[in-house]
């Protein structure tokens, strides 16, 4: 087995913690179920949010509704660069997997698609 980083990002509504909660949830969903990822295979996962999303923390919601009880978890802001999206979540799974690279799917959601336009579903 080896291991690949599986990438997403999905805008944020508010900031707020049912914003953090929904969109969190909705992207680790989205990551799991596309990539067909059992949770005994994530090595670890790493959130990011940028600086305008300070309500709660989005490992907090992987772990009460994502089953992440024993995957070791961080968050993070992301670089404030001008221009660059606000509002946004981003997370980057470390998993074991058999999968080649060209065939992980990466999710961009909602508002986060149009930073990987040539990937987003």
């Amino acid at each position: 087995m080896l291991t690949r980083g599986i990438r997403g990002a999905i805008s944020v509504e508010n900031n707020d913690k049912k914003s953090i909660k929904e969109a969190t949830v909705e992207l680790l969903r989205a990551m799991l179920d596309k990539n067909n990822i059992e949770l005994e295979n994530i090595a670890f996962a790493i959130f990011t949010v940028t600086s305008d999303i300070d309500a709660d923390f989005p490992a907090k919601y992987a772990r009460e509704y994502c089953g992440f009880e024993d995957v070791p978890m961080m968050c993070y802001r992301e670089m404030e660069v001008k221009g660059a999206i606000k509002m946004c979540l981003r997370i980057l799974l470390s998993v074991n997997t058999t999968k080649k690279q060209k065939e992980i799917k990466h999710q961009y959601l909602k508002g986060a698609a149009r930073l990987r336009p040539d990937i987003a579903e």
